[in-house]
Protein backbone atom coordinates (compact mmCIF):
# COMPACT_ATOMS: atom_id res chain seq x y z
CA UNK A 1 0.00 0.00 0.00
CA UNK A 2 2.89 2.07 0.70
CA UNK A 3 4.32 1.96 -2.60
CA UNK A 4 0.60 2.49 -4.17
CA UNK A 5 0.47 5.75 -2.29
CA UNK A 6 4.11 6.46 -2.90
CA UNK A 7 4.06 5.78 -6.65
CA UNK A 8 0.39 7.85 -6.86
CA UNK A 9 1.72 11.30 -5.42
CA UNK A 10 4.87 11.09 -7.63
CA UNK A 11 2.67 10.71 -10.57
CA UNK A 12 0.43 13.27 -9.64
CA UNK A 13 3.10 16.04 -9.44
CA UNK A 14 4.58 14.41 -12.67
CA UNK A 15 1.10 14.85 -14.55
CA UNK A 16 1.11 18.23 -12.71
CA UNK A 17 4.72 19.42 -13.59
CA UNK A 18 3.76 18.42 -17.51
CA UNK A 19 0.35 20.02 -17.32
CA UNK A 20 2.81 23.33 -16.69
CA UNK A 21 4.57 22.94 -19.25
CA UNK A 22 1.72 23.30 -21.31
CA UNK A 23 -0.33 25.85 -19.47
CA UNK A 24 2.90 28.09 -19.34
CA UNK A 25 2.66 28.47 -23.05
CA UNK A 26 -0.87 28.61 -22.82
CA UNK A 27 -1.48 31.59 -19.92
CA UNK A 28 1.25 33.73 -21.33
CA UNK A 29 -0.46 33.85 -24.85
CA UNK A 30 -4.23 33.79 -23.42
CA UNK A 31 -3.27 36.32 -20.59
CA UNK A 32 -1.03 38.53 -22.23
CA UNK A 33 -2.19 38.70 -25.71
CA UNK A 34 -5.91 37.71 -25.04
CA UNK A 35 -5.31 35.81 -27.55
CA UNK A 36 -7.64 32.29 -27.26
CA UNK A 37 -4.73 29.82 -29.08
CA UNK A 38 -6.92 26.25 -29.68
CA UNK A 39 -3.94 25.36 -31.74
CA UNK A 40 -1.86 25.55 -28.64
CA UNK A 41 -2.80 21.91 -28.48
CA UNK A 42 -1.97 21.12 -31.75
CA UNK A 43 1.85 22.62 -31.02
CA UNK A 44 2.08 20.22 -28.08
CA UNK A 45 1.37 17.31 -30.51
CA UNK A 46 3.86 18.51 -33.33
CA UNK A 47 6.42 18.65 -30.64
CA UNK A 48 5.31 15.34 -29.95
CA UNK A 49 5.52 13.79 -33.40
CA UNK A 50 8.88 15.64 -34.55
CA UNK A 51 10.62 14.46 -31.25
CA UNK A 52 9.11 10.38 -31.86
CA UNK A 53 10.48 10.47 -35.60
CA UNK A 54 13.96 12.15 -34.86
CA UNK A 55 14.66 9.79 -31.80
CA UNK A 56 13.52 6.40 -34.52
CA UNK A 57 15.93 8.12 -36.72
CA UNK A 58 18.87 8.39 -34.63
CA UNK A 59 17.96 6.15 -31.33
CA UNK A 60 19.14 9.92 -29.23
CA UNK A 61 16.35 11.16 -26.77
CA UNK A 62 18.55 14.32 -25.74
CA UNK A 63 18.37 15.13 -29.78
CA UNK A 64 14.90 14.82 -30.06
CA UNK A 65 14.46 17.36 -27.47
CA UNK A 66 17.60 19.57 -28.77
CA UNK A 67 15.28 19.57 -32.06
CA UNK A 68 11.88 19.42 -31.08
CA UNK A 69 12.26 23.09 -29.42
CA UNK A 70 13.39 24.99 -31.88
CA UNK A 71 11.18 23.30 -34.56
CA UNK A 72 8.25 24.28 -32.34
CA UNK A 73 8.99 27.90 -31.39
CA UNK A 74 10.06 27.96 -35.45
CA UNK A 75 6.61 26.93 -36.24
CA UNK A 76 4.42 29.04 -33.59
CA UNK A 77 6.35 32.03 -35.09
CA UNK A 78 5.56 31.22 -38.65
CA UNK A 79 2.13 30.41 -37.61
CA UNK A 80 1.53 34.03 -35.67
CA UNK A 81 3.34 35.61 -38.72
CA UNK A 82 1.08 34.35 -41.37
CA UNK A 83 -2.21 33.83 -39.78
CA UNK A 84 -2.63 34.59 -35.87
CA UNK A 85 -1.23 38.04 -35.38
CA UNK A 86 -4.55 39.40 -37.46
CA UNK A 87 -6.63 37.85 -35.42
CA UNK A 88 -5.42 39.82 -32.23
CA UNK A 89 -8.23 43.01 -33.07
CA UNK A 90 -10.88 40.45 -33.70
CA UNK A 91 -13.49 39.14 -30.67
CA UNK A 92 -12.99 35.28 -29.33
CA UNK A 93 -15.32 33.86 -30.93
CA UNK A 94 -13.28 34.46 -34.08
CA UNK A 95 -9.91 33.91 -32.55
CA UNK A 96 -11.63 30.36 -31.59
CA UNK A 97 -13.26 29.59 -35.34
CA UNK A 98 -10.06 30.36 -36.90
CA UNK A 99 -7.77 28.12 -34.16
CA UNK A 100 -9.85 25.58 -34.07
CA UNK A 101 -9.57 25.20 -37.98
CA UNK A 102 -5.70 24.59 -37.50
CA UNK A 103 -6.62 21.82 -35.02
CA UNK A 104 -7.67 19.78 -38.13
CA UNK A 105 -5.26 20.98 -40.70
CA UNK A 106 -2.70 19.35 -38.29
CA UNK A 107 -4.65 16.54 -37.66
CA UNK A 108 -4.81 15.81 -40.71
CA UNK A 109 -1.44 16.72 -41.48
CA UNK A 110 0.28 14.25 -39.82
CA UNK A 111 -2.35 11.70 -40.13
CA UNK A 112 -0.90 12.30 -44.39
CA UNK A 113 2.91 12.49 -42.77
CA UNK A 114 3.46 10.01 -40.14
CA UNK A 115 0.40 7.70 -40.99
CA UNK A 116 -2.83 6.49 -38.91
CA UNK A 117 -0.48 4.27 -36.40
CA UNK A 118 0.52 5.93 -33.22
CA UNK A 119 4.08 6.43 -32.78
CA UNK A 120 5.82 5.42 -29.75
CA UNK A 121 9.06 5.76 -27.97
CA UNK A 122 10.84 3.02 -26.64
CA UNK A 123 13.51 5.03 -24.22
CA UNK A 124 17.06 3.42 -23.49
CA UNK A 125 17.33 1.57 -20.07
CA UNK A 126 19.84 4.22 -19.32
CA UNK A 127 17.43 6.86 -18.40
CA UNK A 128 14.56 4.74 -18.02
CA UNK A 129 14.61 2.56 -14.88
CA UNK A 130 13.51 1.68 -11.28
CA UNK A 131 15.35 4.26 -9.51
CA UNK A 132 15.59 3.73 -5.63
CA UNK A 133 14.02 6.53 -3.85
CA UNK A 134 13.24 6.88 0.08
CA UNK A 135 12.73 3.36 -0.09
CA UNK A 136 10.63 3.19 -2.58
CA UNK A 137 11.39 2.76 -6.52
CA UNK A 138 9.95 4.90 -9.49
CA UNK A 139 10.61 5.07 -12.68
CA UNK A 140 13.47 7.45 -13.32
CA UNK A 141 12.25 9.05 -16.86
CA UNK A 142 9.54 10.34 -14.68
CA UNK A 143 11.68 11.78 -12.31
CA UNK A 144 13.43 13.61 -15.34
CA UNK A 145 10.04 14.91 -16.31
CA UNK A 146 9.67 16.40 -12.47
CA UNK A 147 12.97 17.84 -13.14
CA UNK A 148 12.77 19.04 -16.41
CA UNK A 149 9.34 21.20 -15.43
CA UNK A 150 10.42 22.38 -12.27
CA UNK A 151 13.91 23.94 -14.32
CA UNK A 152 11.13 25.33 -16.98
CA UNK A 153 9.04 26.98 -13.89
CA UNK A 154 12.33 28.51 -12.18
CA UNK A 155 13.12 29.89 -15.68
CA UNK A 156 10.43 30.72 -16.41
CA UNK A 157 10.42 32.77 -13.33
CA UNK A 158 13.69 34.32 -13.49
CA UNK A 159 12.98 35.65 -17.15
CA UNK A 160 9.40 37.47 -16.12
CA UNK A 161 10.47 38.56 -12.85
CA UNK A 162 14.28 39.61 -12.73
CA UNK A 163 14.75 40.47 -16.59
CA UNK A 164 14.23 43.19 -19.02
CA UNK A 165 12.03 41.06 -21.47
CA UNK A 166 10.08 40.23 -18.42
CA UNK A 167 9.32 43.54 -17.90
CA UNK A 168 8.02 44.21 -21.15
CA UNK A 169 5.77 41.13 -20.97
CA UNK A 170 4.23 41.88 -17.79
CA UNK A 171 3.77 45.83 -18.96
CA UNK A 172 2.21 44.59 -21.93
CA UNK A 173 0.05 42.92 -20.00
CA UNK A 174 -0.80 45.25 -18.39
CA UNK A 175 -0.88 48.08 -20.64
CA UNK A 176 0.15 47.09 -24.08
CA UNK A 177 -1.27 50.67 -25.44
CA UNK A 178 1.44 52.31 -23.04
CA UNK A 179 3.99 50.00 -23.59
CA UNK A 180 4.08 50.57 -27.86
CA UNK A 181 3.86 54.78 -27.28
CA UNK A 182 7.01 53.86 -25.26
CA UNK A 183 8.76 52.72 -28.22
CA UNK A 184 8.41 49.13 -28.06
CA UNK A 185 7.88 47.25 -30.88
CA UNK A 186 4.66 45.28 -29.51
CA UNK A 187 4.08 43.32 -32.54
CA UNK A 188 7.18 41.65 -32.28
CA UNK A 189 7.03 41.23 -28.69
CA UNK A 190 3.99 39.53 -28.92
CA UNK A 191 5.58 37.21 -31.50
CA UNK A 192 8.49 35.99 -29.53
CA UNK A 193 5.70 35.72 -26.27
CA UNK A 194 4.01 32.83 -29.02
CA UNK A 195 6.95 31.57 -29.68
CA UNK A 196 8.20 30.72 -26.61
CA UNK A 197 4.52 29.69 -25.66
CA UNK A 198 4.86 27.54 -28.70
CA UNK A 199 8.34 26.04 -27.39
CA UNK A 200 7.15 25.51 -24.36
CA UNK A 201 3.77 23.53 -25.73
CA UNK A 202 6.39 21.22 -28.06
CA UNK A 203 8.77 20.14 -24.95
CA UNK A 204 5.52 18.72 -23.32
CA UNK A 205 4.53 16.82 -26.28
CA UNK A 206 8.84 15.41 -26.31
CA UNK A 207 8.67 15.03 -22.57
CA UNK A 208 5.49 12.88 -22.62
CA UNK A 209 5.85 11.05 -25.87
CA UNK A 210 7.50 8.38 -24.10
CA UNK A 211 4.99 7.86 -21.51
CA UNK A 212 1.39 8.19 -23.85
CA UNK A 213 1.13 7.39 -27.43
CA UNK A 214 1.58 9.92 -29.74
CA UNK A 215 -0.68 10.01 -32.66
CA UNK A 216 -3.40 12.49 -33.91
CA UNK A 217 -5.92 14.62 -32.30
CA UNK A 218 -3.77 13.95 -28.88
CA UNK A 219 -3.42 17.70 -27.92
CA UNK A 220 -7.14 18.42 -27.67
CA UNK A 221 -7.58 16.52 -24.20
CA UNK A 222 -4.45 18.11 -23.20
CA UNK A 223 -5.76 21.43 -24.34
CA UNK A 224 -8.95 21.43 -22.06
CA UNK A 225 -6.89 20.12 -19.18
CA UNK A 226 -4.78 23.44 -19.79
CA UNK A 227 -7.79 26.05 -19.59
CA UNK A 228 -8.64 23.98 -16.65
CA UNK A 229 -5.64 25.19 -14.82
CA UNK A 230 -4.81 28.85 -15.87
CA UNK A 231 -8.74 29.32 -15.35
CA UNK A 232 -7.66 28.11 -11.61
CA UNK A 233 -4.63 29.80 -11.39
CA UNK A 234 -5.75 32.96 -12.43
CA UNK A 235 -5.17 34.32 -15.91
CA UNK A 236 -1.84 35.01 -17.23
CA UNK A 237 -0.40 34.27 -14.12
CA UNK A 238 2.68 31.47 -14.57
CA UNK A 239 2.90 31.65 -10.19
CA UNK A 240 -0.78 30.52 -10.95
CA UNK A 241 -0.37 28.22 -13.75
CA UNK A 242 2.40 26.17 -12.02
CA UNK A 243 0.53 25.83 -8.23
CA UNK A 244 -2.56 24.91 -10.42
CA UNK A 245 -1.13 22.35 -12.05
CA UNK A 246 0.15 20.83 -9.35
CA UNK A 247 -3.19 20.76 -7.86
CA UNK A 248 -5.12 19.88 -11.03
CA UNK A 249 -2.39 16.92 -11.27
CA UNK A 250 -2.44 15.63 -8.16
CA UNK A 251 -6.56 15.75 -8.04
CA UNK A 252 -6.68 13.88 -11.35
CA UNK A 253 -4.17 10.67 -10.55
CA UNK A 254 -5.23 10.47 -6.82
CA UNK A 255 -8.99 10.16 -8.38
CA UNK A 256 -7.90 7.80 -10.75
CA UNK A 257 -6.66 5.45 -8.07
CA UNK A 258 -7.89 5.61 -4.96
CA UNK A 259 -11.72 7.38 -5.97
CA UNK A 260 -13.54 3.82 -5.96
CA UNK A 261 -11.67 2.70 -3.00
CA UNK A 262 -12.82 5.83 -0.76
CA UNK A 263 -16.35 5.62 -2.40
CA UNK A 264 -16.48 1.86 -0.99
CA UNK A 265 -16.20 3.14 2.84
CA UNK A 266 -19.48 4.53 2.70
CA UNK A 267 -21.92 3.36 -0.19
CA UNK A 268 -22.83 -0.13 -1.95
CA UNK A 269 -20.16 -1.73 -3.83
CA UNK A 270 -21.81 -1.58 -7.02
CA UNK A 271 -22.61 1.78 -7.01
CA UNK A 272 -18.96 2.86 -5.85
CA UNK A 273 -17.58 0.65 -8.86
CA UNK A 274 -19.78 2.59 -11.82
CA UNK A 275 -19.75 6.19 -9.68
CA UNK A 276 -15.68 5.84 -8.80
CA UNK A 277 -14.46 6.49 -11.94
CA UNK A 278 -17.01 8.78 -13.39
CA UNK A 279 -16.86 11.24 -10.18
CA UNK A 280 -12.74 10.88 -10.49
CA UNK A 281 -12.83 12.19 -13.87
CA UNK A 282 -15.14 15.17 -12.95
CA UNK A 283 -13.31 15.90 -9.98
CA UNK A 284 -10.95 18.66 -11.83
CA UNK A 285 -13.84 20.34 -13.25
CA UNK A 286 -16.09 20.18 -9.87
CA UNK A 287 -12.56 21.69 -8.33
CA UNK A 288 -12.60 24.50 -11.01
CA UNK A 289 -16.34 25.42 -10.49
CA UNK A 290 -15.69 26.03 -6.79
CA UNK A 291 -12.51 27.96 -7.23
CA UNK A 292 -14.28 30.09 -9.79
CA UNK A 293 -17.06 30.17 -7.25
CA UNK A 294 -14.90 31.67 -4.62
CA UNK A 295 -12.61 33.18 -6.45
CA UNK A 296 -13.58 34.51 -9.94
CA UNK A 297 -10.24 35.51 -10.09
CA UNK A 298 -8.41 32.78 -9.94
CA UNK A 299 -6.38 31.40 -6.81
CA UNK A 300 -3.28 33.91 -8.24
CA UNK A 301 -4.50 36.09 -10.64
CA UNK A 302 -1.55 38.16 -12.92
CA UNK A 303 -1.68 41.32 -10.76
CA UNK A 304 -0.24 39.26 -8.28
CA UNK A 305 1.82 36.65 -10.19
Amino acid sequence: MGQLIFETVLNGVQFGVFLFLISAGLTLVFGIMNMVNLAHGSLFMMGAYIGSYVFQQTGSFALAVVIAIPFSLLLGILLEFLALRTLYARDHLDQVLATFGFILFFNQLVLRVFGATSQEFRLPDAINFPMPLFGFTYPSYRLIVIVVGLAVGAGLYLVIAKTRMGMLIRAGASNRAMVGALGVNIRMLFTLIFGIGAALAGLAGVMIGPIESVESGMGENKLILAFVVIVIGGIGSIRGAFIASIIVGLVEVIGRVFMKDILRTFLPEEFAQTAGPALASMSIYILMAAVLYFRPQGLFPARTG
